[in-house]
């Protein structure tokens, strides 16, 4: 599997993050590109969040 590519900025809520993942779920949609195969919301040290993303893998 590959590596994780984490999305630029942090938020304060879980629920920004959250909605960080939708978008990027819709906009690969949009363009037609393939979609991530997984994604996840984080949380740093600090408390706040963060979303990370790998692509799937193409055999």
């Amino acid at each position: 599997m590959e590596d994780w590519v984490y999305f630029a900025g942090l938020y304060e809520s879980k629920f920004e993050a959250y909605c960080a993942v939708m978008w990027i779920e819709a906009d690969e949609r949009i363009r037609g590109a393939v979609a991530p195969g997984e994604v996840q919301v984080y949380q740093t040290r600090r408390g706040k969040y963060g979303v990370r993303f790998r692509r799937s893998r193409v055999v």
